[in-house]
This record gives structure tokens, C-alpha cells and sequence, in this order.
């Protein structure tokens, strides 16, 4: 693959929605954590980060995403949130957002048998009392 190969554009796409939102690859800086959390630092001219809030603004967390960096292929993700970075050096008309992204994968059936309840709720009744 050469670099002209390559797609300049992060790419998001709501999978239910079918909306999209690129973002330019040279705004953007990458990082992944030990426990499957992608950070995505987002430098950008206000109008592009006020993009990408407004892309989430209504965002259903259950609802899964899809990336692609680069066109290198789409990548399933749950959303965990945008977060307002740091950074005094910016420009004045820049903004700074971190955008978190979580690895989504889809449990084993061994990981199913050994999932833990989250809840304790149990009827009082049996079905023989519901006759």
C-alpha cells in the first residue's frame, strides 16, 4: 500500500443512522489503553470540534459505532464520551476534544456461562400462584 493508498479522513459512522463524520487524520492523535479504551485527541478549528459534539449530541450509549482510520477498514466501537482537553499553545479559533472509544467485542460462550448478574430481582410468586 503507498501513501497515496491512504485515506487522509478518520471516518465515524453511526451504524443505525448510517451518518457519517470525517475528520482530518492530521488533526488527530491516537492512544490505546490496557484495558481496550481509545483516546482520540482532537485538535481541530472550533467549527470541526463543534462537529463532532453535535454528532454525539443525541447519541444513544447502547448504540454501537463504527471508525475507519484511513480506509483501511470499519472497526466496531461503543461510545464512553467526549472529553474537553488541555492545551495552551492552540490557536485561539482551535479547540481541543478527546474523544473516547471503547473496543467493542463480542462475548464468548464461555464468557456468557461466567457473566455475572446485575441484578437480584426474583418474584415472590411460582406460576402455580399466578392461576
Amino acid at each position: 500500500m503507498t501513501d497515496s493508498d491512504i485515506n487522509p479522513f478518520f471516518v465515524l459512522k453511526k451504524i443505525r443512522e448510517g451518518e457519517e463524520l470525517k475528520m482530518d487524520q492530521k488533526n488527530i492523535k491516537i492512544r490505546m489503553n490496557s484495558d481496550k479504551v481509545m483516546a482520540i485527541h482532537y485538535k481541530a478549528p472550533m467549527e470541526r470540534t463543534i462537529e463532532l459534539e453535535m454528532f454525539f449530541d443525541k447519541f444513544n450509549p447502547i448504540d454501537r459505532i463504527n471508525y475507519n482510520i484511513g480506509g483501511t477498514g470499519w472497526i466496531g466501537a461503543n461510545f464512553r464520551g467526549i472529553i474537553d482537553g488541555k492545551d495552551a499553545d492552540l490557536p485561539i479559533d482551535y479547540d481541543y476534544k478527546i474523544l473516547m472509544l471503547e473496543e467493542y467485542k463480542c462475548p464468548t460462550k464461555v464468557e456468557l456461562k461466567n457473566l455475572k448478574r446485575s441484578s437480584k430481582f426474583r418474584p415472590n410468586f411460582t406460576l402455580a400462584d399466578s392461576k
